[in-house]
């Protein structure tokens, strides 16, 4: 691990990615954050960001705002995750472990 993070930021820590299937890329991702008092680790913008505890423990995804700028957000349906629609219907699908 680096120095200490600035209190509200999160920093990349692992990123692995597995393209052996044709048509999918699998990316695992470790971050780590140094959040403010009723905040956890989620994700913002597709990037790691301090968000409300709140969302995470409700596992309302999308109120976090996770995919990137044009993207739209679908939550799964057992709440294990979400989906990042690209205007040109390709999907991004992102599960929480």
């Amino acid at each position: 691990m680096t120095g200490q993070l600035a209190v509200g930021t999160c920093e990349i820590v692992t990123l692995d990615r597995d393209s052996s299937q044709p048509r999918r890329t699998i990316a695992r991702q470790t971050a780590r954050c140094a959040c403010r008092r009723g905040q956890i680790a989620g994700t913002t913008r597709a990037k790691p960001a301090c968000v409300d505890v709140r969302v995470v423990k409700s596992k309302q995804w999308c109120e976090m705002i996770p995919c990137s700028e044009g993207e739209i957000c679908g939550l799964l349906m057992n709440k294990s995750g979400w989906t990042c629609t690209q205007p040109g219907g390709r999907i991004k699908t992102i599960t929480v472990s």
